[in-house]
């Protein structure tokens, strides 16, 4: 009820003298006196997020054709707006040939022509299938529309015949290149070319049953989304199919789309709660029944992270998780009985991780691998304290090593059989980057750096199927990210794709001191990668206050050499000393030892070490201003933030969390299962922030998404009721309706970080003293 007037003019004198009482002697801030972030910096922030100026260039959409001997690219169509070419060229020469041209693309009746998303080839190069119209399905644009384009006359066909626009996943030809299968609405369809006839091969797709695709926990959290194999034959299809019934409901609200509120429900999983059932299936392409894999155990208390096809069409490959994810099976399946027998098993007292592929030697490494003669899988296991490169024998599932030294290998580039050689990406005892390495495959001998001691920083490479060439995409703190094609074997330059050289002359105008990378010791003896960005002018004889970017989870690392530092370069120019620490717990390439210690701490390790990190650094670096300190973080960042504000009180005096996960048993089951247990342990409780709020002393700002479907706005609403019980006081902004990466909207990313950093600015005031 509105007071009248009179009453409100009243009540208001009344408030502001009661006000007066408790703020005798303070002067007055007014919004003008509120310290908030410099017009450079909020101008930076629109030119980054909103115009993409800082934003490095890539070769769009680049694929290898002919196992290396040409590779492909998008580039603009010369004089027409809107339009690409699909353009070849030779890797040795350079030479150029326009393959599809942009007045190709557009469609019968149209004046606009497609935009390409994504395009894959048929095996014989006739035929090109085209992503275009795409949406969003949870993080990635996987529904859309399909095109086939067939080279030869230049006929271009819309698939689904009379599917809604944009309702179509995973689209991929056959082998023979004469059908086109896909999913639409949780069912598997294949489109035969020649006679534009659909045939749908699955009939029980709904809400709870999904077929050819995934649920909500097992995309997030396995990153499988595409959940069908075509058998080499083409005659053949194995899927995964999930049932979704028993697995809770967790409804998001929108309060803002419409007069009144609407709700969107989907199935998500609680630590310990019901899993969806999973189980893999081959059917044939013309329909008919399925015939299922027999996998041992409860289908709702494991998981099937990928699967394929051996080589021939009558063996599938799979692995194969038991729910706590300390065990991973390598099944062999026959496709005809379902029958399955044991190639190889994964175990790790902690967790293991999935392997992201199948690759195979063949018989003979020195010819091409025949289908039927797959002799040896590549597997990475920590079993000897390192991330190795095994092969596993087919006929005997005997593990052979073949990285021999003691580093990690952090990915896998290519099994180069008709050279001997096995590339990867490794970065002995230098966690904060990466290299290529090769070993041999018989084993013998120590693998060797192939990246030149000249490139100092993060490596990564596309290597060519013929094991000749590779992309390799180079960047470093102060080197913006580039694209040269290489000899692989000599690492020489044939000729550089996108060098991204513009943007130095940008992040100079930030006027930054260089990017430090230094080790930060806690008290168990451990020394934790760390960066330093200092602001301009830096005088080593004044106090700066320090502002901390933490994550701290085994899902990511924060320090890494590499072009990622242009906000927080903003930051420092703002007058603030920005630091990171990895603490031991994160997937830094440092041995299980490194890693495997947060197993069930979660919460209680990373937030012990980041606080004795900020102490170390305090005491090493007697210019950091301790009464100046800040910290904030984003999703498991959130959760450390809080931590740090809670069980630390004192040492941070301002923080900002944003989409913290406040209590661990709330979060998806793969993932804190994985690196936590069963909530029956009591490290969910001595884990979760929520259970240690009390603590809370000095300036809080909780940051959340209300549509987040990943760390749920509900766990914050507890925190909150928590805080406001205890008496706490703090601040907190919703997002509504944004997802948990705080993005969707015109304007959302800037406001979110220009909040942030205003919030930070407004109690850890900026510069030297």
């Amino acid at each position: 009820m509105r007071l009248p007037a009179l009453h409100r003019q009243l009540a208001s004198s009344l408030l502001m003298l009661a006000l007066a009482g408790f703020s005798l002697g303070v002067a007055a801030q007014t919004a003008a006196d509120t310290p908030k972030p410099s017009a450079q910096f909020m101008q930076m922030l629109h030119a980054w997020l909103e115009k993409g100026e800082y934003r490095a260039q890539a070769p769009r959409e680049s694929e290898w054709l002919d196992s290396g001997d040409r590779y492909t690219i998008l580039e603009d169509s010369p004089g027409k707006a809107d339009a690409v070419d699909l353009v070849a060229y030779d890797t040795q020469t350079g030479k150029r040939a326009v393959l599809v041209s942009g007045d190709k693309l557009t469609p019968s009746g149209q004046s606009v022509p497609l935009r390409i998303e994504h395009y894959q080839w048929s095996a014989d190069h006739s035929q090109l299938l085209i992503f275009t119209n795409t949406q969003k399905v949870w993080r990635l644009h996987t529904r859309g529309d399909y095109w086939v384009l067939r080279l030869s006359d230049g006929n271009l066909t819309k698939l689904g015949g009379g599917a809604p626009p944009a309702s179509l996943m995973f689209a991929k030809f056959s082998p023979d290149g004469h059908t086109v299968a896909y999913v639409r609405e949780n069912n598997l369809y294949v489109e035969d070319l020649a006679a534009s006839q659909i045939r749908q091969i699955t009939h029980d797709g709904s809400t709870e049953i999904i077929n050819g695709t995934t649920d909500w926990v097992t995309e997030e959290e396995l990153d499988l989304r595409d959940a069908f194999r075509w058998s080499p034959d083409s005659a053949s299809i194995a899927y995964w199919q999930f049932d979704q019934s028993g697995v809770g409901d967790y409804t998001l609200i929108n309060d803002t789309d419409a007069s009144y509120p609407t709700t969107f429900k989907y199935r998500y999983p609680h630590p310990g709660g019901t899993n969806a059932s999973v189980r893999v299936g081959v059917v044939s392409a013309q329909g008919g029944p399925t015939q299922w894999i027999d996998i041992p155990g409860d289908p709702r208390n494991q998981y099937i992270p990928r699967m394929d096809w051996i080589g021939d069409s009558g063996e599938l490959i799979l692995q194969n998780l038991n729910r706590l994810q300390n065990a991973n099976r390598v099944l062999i399946a026959n496709a005809h009985s379902g029958q399955t027998r044991l190639l190889f098993e994964d175990k790790d007292p902690a967790w293991v991780e999935v392997m992201p592929n199948f690759e195979w030697l063949s018989a003979n490494s020195k010819s091409s691998p025949a289908p039927s003669n797959k002799t040896d899988l590549l597997w990475l296991s920590e079993r000897d304290s390192w991330r190795h490169a095994w092969l596993i024998s087919r006929a005997t599932g005997q593990a052979r090593l073949i990285t021999n030294f003691r580093a990690d290998v952090i990915q896998s580039v290519l099994l180069d059989e008709p050279h001997g050689f096995f590339y990867f990406i490794a970065s002995p005892n230098d966690p904060i980057r990466h290299y290529l390495y090769r070993s041999r495959l018989d084993g013998t001998g120590t693998p060797e750096r192939v990246t030149p001691q000249s490139l100092p920083g993060t490596n990564a490479y596309n290597a060519s199927p013929n094991g000749k060439w590779a992309i390799h995409i180079y960047s470093s703190a102060s080197h913006p990210t580039s694209y040269d094609l290489i000899r692989l074997d000599s690492h020489q330059v044939v000729r550089t794709l996108v060098n991204n050289d513009n943007l130095i002359a940008k992040d100079n105008a930030l006027d930054p001191e260089p990017i430090e990378f230094t080790e930060t010791p806690v008290t168990d003896g451990a020394r934790l990668p760390t960066f330093i960005v200092k602001p301009p002018n830096f005088d080593p004889a004044k106090k700066y206050p320090m502002l901390v970017n933490v994550y701290s989870e085994p899902a990511a690392c924060t320090v890494h050499d590499a072009w990622s530092f242009t906000l927080l370069k903003a930051v420092a120019r703002e007058g603030y000393v920005v630091v990171s620490f990895d603490n031991e717990g994160t997937p830094a390439p440092s041995g299980r030892a490194w890693r495997k210690p947060i197993y069930g701490r979660i919460g209680l390790l990373n937030s012990q070490e980041q606080s004795q990190a900020i102490t170390a650094f305090e005491q090493s670096h007697p210019w950091i201003d301790s009464t100046r300190v800040g910290m904030w973080g984003h999703s498991g960042g959130g959760s450390a933030t809080l931590n740090e504000m809670f069980r630390h009180p004192g040492q941070v005096q301002a923080a900002v969390a944003s989409s913290p996960v406040a209590d661990e048993a709330l979060y998806d089951s793969i993932y804190q299962e994985r690196y936590m247990g069963l909530p029956s342990a009591n490290g969910y409780l001595d884990g979760s922030p929520i259970n240690f709020a009390q603590g809370l002393a000095g300036h809080l700002l909780i940051m959340h998404g209300s549509g987040d479907d990943n760390v749920h706005f509900q766990g914050t609403e507890m925190l909150v009721n928590r805080l406001i019980a205890l008496g706490k006081q703090f601040d907190f902004m919703d997002y509504p309706n944004r997802t948990h990466a705080l993005s969707e909207g015109p304007g959302t990313s800037v406001h979110v970080n220009a909040l942030r950093f205003r919030y930070l600015e407004q109690y850890i005031p900026p510069g030297p003293r």
